[in-house]
């Protein structure tokens, strides 16, 4: 049993004997020293509190022995309950316990967060990016080295347990999470992940990590939306960098920073005022009232257009891909 809960079932156990004493000392004086019922409770309290109060009645000897041990009693249980008390406060569970209460209480809130399963080393970089967009974010993880670490950054959310328990993913708020994303060591793991969630919530976009090119199919059977696998990218990316290396460091200076930094961004048909919708990108008319410029769309059913045309229709479910200087940026989120 571990140390936190065995000193929680100690604190239960006293609470429970304490209220034993009670319930037996009221029955002893009742059938010792008939006393009626009130009476009875009321020289119990009085004998356990040992406030010195006189007896309701004058006691015999039968009566006065049993008040010795009923005091002998409670002193014994004082000093088991201090005990108890004095045990969870220096070992910080009471102080832990409000904490995880208050971070409990905030994922309670959230809507539309992105759950992070693992925070190793692709988890880590998946939460910094979240937090440089100021996307909500709620981190479950179960090793004690990489708890220490999300204690310390007060930014993250997080629950401590393990992502392929459903329990896990209920506290992390899943039913109402917009995005998962599933990062573990193990492609058994993350499949189980990807098959828990995608049960709990079925509009959920998931994101899942893969090592073996065998797992690519059965995590996108599982559920998941967009699979990803590390090894390749990287070396893809390294590859790219022999063949291409000016166009892959301008497009990685397109939106890959944060907020602040931002370059290129999705703008969805649904967020534009209603009077834009249906019709075309030119009637827009981004460049002249934000100086972005549209350089992509993805259509309804998923497809991608590079630099649609100024007569493509503004269809619902589709979204725009624009680019722009900061400032640019910043004016369009205003406008729209």
């Amino acid at each position: 049993m571990p140390k936190y809960t065995f000193i929680k079932t100690k604190i239960y156990s006293a609470i429970l004997l304490l209220f034993g004493i009670i319930s037996f000392g009221t029955i002893g004086y009742i059938l010792i020293a008939d006393f009626n019922f009130l009476d009875a409770l009321y020289m119990t309290i009085l004998t356990l509190s040992t406030v010195g109060f006189r007896e309701v009645q004058p006691l015999d000897d039968d009566a006065k022995v049993f008040t010795i041990s009923l005091i002998l009693t409670s002193v014994l249980l004082y000093g088991y309950i201090l005990s108890a008390i004095t045990e969870y406060i220096s070992n910080n569970q009471l102080f832990q316990e409000l904490k995880f209460k208050k971070v409990q209480k905030k994922i309670n809130n959230l809507t539309g967060h992105t759950i992070v399963c693992g925070y190793g080393r692709n988890g880590k970089q998946a939460v910094a990016r979240l937090i440089s967009y100021n996307q909500p974010c709620v981190v479950i993880e179960n090793r004690n080295e990489l708890m220490e670490d999300l204690e310390k950054n007060h930014k993250i959310m997080h629950v401590k347990g393990d992502a392929t328990d459903d329990e896990a993913l209920l506290r992390a708020g899943v039913k109402q999470a917009k995005h998962l994303i599933t990062t573990l060591p193990s492609d058994a793991d993350n499949l189980f992940v990807v098959l828990s969630a995608r049960q709990l919530n079925k509009t959920c976009t998931i994101i899942s990590r893969a090592s073996n090119d065998s797992s690519y199919t059965k995590l996108k059977i599982a559920g998941a939306d967009n699979v990803i696998m590390p090894d390749r990218l990287g070396g893809g990316h390294m590859a790219s960098l022999v063949v291409t290396p000016d166009l892959l460091e301008f497009i990685e200076r397109l939106s890959l920073i944060g907020q602040e930094k931002n370059s290129i961004i999705e703008l969805p048909i649904e967020v534009l005022p209603s009077e834009f919708r249906n019709k075309s990108i030119l009637d827009l008319d981004l460049r002249r009232k934000s100086g972005c410029t549209v350089v992509g769309l993805k259509t309804a059913n998923k497809e991608y257009m590079i630099n649609p045309d100024g007569n493509t229709l503004l269809e619902p479910g589709s979204k725009l891909i624009v680019i722009g200087k900061p400032e640019q940026i910043k004016k369009l989120n205003e406008i729209f």
